[in-house]
């Protein structure tokens, strides 16, 4: 059976990276995918900041600000010094940094986990069905610019 689960991909978690502009009022925008796959040695996030939905939903947030702190998350995935003090950490434990509960307006889902063959594959795959806006059947989905 263990070949059986090794020819069924490696396990992975997930979280869906939210703009919560008003903590207070819990709505939020689906703006990006942290996705952690350790058999691989993989831990990538990537935020599209669709600002004309996150707009809609609070007219005044401070566009700019929001972008800055997105682009940290890739960043702390990515390690070294680019993620600071954290980006110094294991892949696991920045992981975990990433998605820990906090009541900020960037927030995380909860974890979320699977098995895949391909997390790169698993990401783009996430972005389509959990973050880009839908679109009709048959179109191909709409990209936005990347905040990284």
């Amino acid at each position: 059976m263990h070949a059986r689960l090794m020819n069924n991909g490696s396990s992975y978690d997930y979280a869906i990276v939210r703009v919560v502009p008003r903590v207070e009022r819990e709505e939020f925008v689906n703006v990006g995918v942290i996705v952690s796959c350790p058999q691989k040695g993989f831990l990538e996030a990537r935020i599209e900041l669709d600002e004309s939905r996150l707009k809609a939903l609070a007219p005044d947030i401070d566009i700019e600000a929001a972008r800055a702190h997105l682009a940290s998350i890739p960043a702390i995935c990515a390690g070294g010094s680019q993620g600071g003090t954290i980006g110094k950490l294991s892949r696991r434990e920045r992981f975990d940094w990433l998605v820990a509960p906090r009541s900020t307006i960037i927030q995380t889902s909860r974890v979320h986990t699977g098995r895949c063959t391909d997390p790169v594959t698993l990401l783009e795959h996430l972005l389509n069905t959990m973050v880009r806006a839908p679109t009709p059947r048959g179109q191909p989905s709409r990209r936005q610019s990347p905040t990284n």
